[in-house]
């Protein structure tokens, strides 16, 4: 066997703090072909030879990050995005993500099976970490319910995407969403919602363009916060009688933060996701002057013009009305977006983030003293893991956990830019933002990949990752809600009274 390979496979990380989302201890941690072996104090693995060592001291030794929300390579609005699955994995290694969860989005009609495997054809010959892949239900019918049952059995699929937003392309109506969640609960997945009113943004749309605006910002004008809330409430509802759990992908506004934090509080099973932009930015950016750079921060849901959005919503997350963290990460350079220089509704939706998620809800949520080291760890990785049946393989460093480690330098600090960040755009919505806790070091199944700025990554490193049904974190719940919850019909004597015979037939 070639050394370098022999090299790859034994691994000891010295002198850091070890933290989960429930401890932090200084321990040293051995790892062993991609699989951690060993987590204590003063460990001395036989032999040396071949054994690579990372040090860590004076740093923390962390879960790598769980990005449960990316584009990569998504062909959308006329439009492919700029990171495919080797940039986009690329750089999320070197912003200390090792793990991404895509999504395979069928046009209305189209096989929800045959876009898995399409897109798992674009991941596999490309990825630098694992991931997995949410599907997307845009239509429904009897095929896609069955399509559904054998992409969780046969797949390794355990979420489903429903669109409540992008009218006559992904949009499904109440009735379909019903059926949906119902099964959902059946297969033991968890139902995803992007939550905006379709409708109110097709009419929002039409009245911006026929008063003349043209601009980017026209595009949070004719989707408002409301109506995202909207549908936000609409999906808990729906779901809450279905008893299904439901998951909001991209939170971007307080109301809707509201929602969820309130359905939580009365006992429904729902997770709220906000991402990196969400809670780094804001869309006062839609006005500024210059087109290019309005464009840039065009994503659906907008970011929301209040710019106590960002602070409000990680104050959330801090607090567990929201649950964790993703990015919605689809690039479109300027050129791209500028198909929509003369009409917003054509300049293709999507922000980066995938490299800058760790740093910027570090800055934002650990720097600011909003929340704790542990916590962080839940946001980017735990929880991501612990609600798609990850856990314990991911989302925690332990004893037959899988190797995927970040060492994490808390007091170090970057700025994101553009110059020189590794995704593949010319543009970044976090540029010029100072974020301290970076990312020195990133292992990904037990190999570096990632080390003071220079990659070792090879396309195709990565593994699709199955994902078993009826995760224990989410389906303990509602699985005895349907034992236990159910309503009874009331015991009484039969009514022996007189029956009125006339009906009453409305005239017309």
């Amino acid at each position: 066997m070639p050394p370098q390979k022999l090299a790859q496979q034994r691994l000891l990380i010295k002198g850091g703090k070890v933290v989960n989302d429930d401890l932090s201890v200084e321990a040293d941690v051995y790892v062993e072909d991609g699989v951690v072996q060993q987590v204590g104090p003063n460990l001395n693995p036989e032999p040396l030879t071949g054994l690579t060592v990372l040090d860590a001291a004076n740093r923390l030794v962390i879960p790598g990050g769980i990005d449960t929300h990316t584009h990569m390579q998504f062909p959308f609005m006329g439009s492919r995005s700029k990171d495919d699955f080797y940039s986009g994995t690329k750089a999320a290694v070197a912003g200390g993500t090792t793990m991404i969860i895509d999504f395979a989005i069928p046009h209305k009609g189209c096989s929800l099976i045959e876009a898995f495997d399409t897109w798992k054809s674009w991941a596999d010959p490309k990825v630098c970490c694992d991931y997995s892949l949410h599907v997307a239900v845009t239509w429904w019918s009897n095929k896609v319910k069955e399509e559904m049952k054998t992409l969780v059995q046969n797949k390794g699929v355990n979420s489903f995407k429903m669109f409540m937003a992008y009218k006559d392309i992904y949009m499904l109506n109440d009735e379909e969403l019903y059926e949906a969640f119902c099964c959902c609960k059946e297969l033991g997945a968890v139902a995803q919602v992007h939550a905006e009113n379709g409708e109110l943004i097709a009419q929002g749309a039409k009245k911006m363009l026929e008063m003349g605006i043209t601009g980017p910002e026209g595009h949070a004008l004719s989707r408002p916060e409301e109506v995202e809330a909207e549908a936000t409430q609409r999906a808990i509802s729906i779901a809450n009688a279905v008893n299904c759990p439901l998951f909001v992908v991209h939170v971007m506004s307080k109301s809707a933060g509201k929602l969820i934090s309130n359905a939580r509080r009365e006992g429904k099973v729902v997770y709220g996701e906000p991402i990196a932009a969400s809670l780094g930015t804001d869309g006062t950016n839609y006005w500024n002057e210059d087109w290019a750079h309005a464009a840039a921060y065009v994503m659906g849901p907008p970011l929301r013009p209040d710019p106590s959005t960002p602070g409000f919503l990680m104050n959330l997350l801090a607090n567990d009305d929201l649950s964790v963290t993703g990015t919605d990460n689809c690039t479109f350079d300027t050129c791209q977006k500028a198909q929509g220089k003369d009409d917003f509704t054509k300049i293709p939706n999507g922000v980066n983030g995938v490299e800058d998620r760790m740093s910027v809800i570090w800055e934002k949520g650990v720097h600011s003293g909003k929340m704790d080291e542990n916590r962080f760890v839940a946001v980017t990785s735990t929880n991501a893991a612990k609600i798609f049946n990850l856990y314990p393989k991911k989302g925690r460093i332990a004893v037959g956990s899988d190797a995927d480690i970040v060492i994490w330098d808390p007091k170090a600090s970057r700025t994101i830019s553009a110059k020189t960040h590794h995704q593949a755009n010319n543009f970044n919505i976090f540029e010029g933002m100072v974020c301290h806790g970076v990312p020195v070091a990133t292992v990904s199944r037990g190999k570096v990949v990632y080390e003071g700025g220079a990659f070792s990554v090879t396309a195709g490193d990565g593994k699709y990752v199955s994902r078993p049904p009826f995760p224990p974190y989410v389906y303990e719940r509602i699985r005895q809600r349907e034992q236990v919850c159910q309503p009874v019909p009331v015991m009484r004597a039969p009514y022996t009274g007189m029956v009125s015979e006339t009906w009453v037939t409305q005239k017309r």
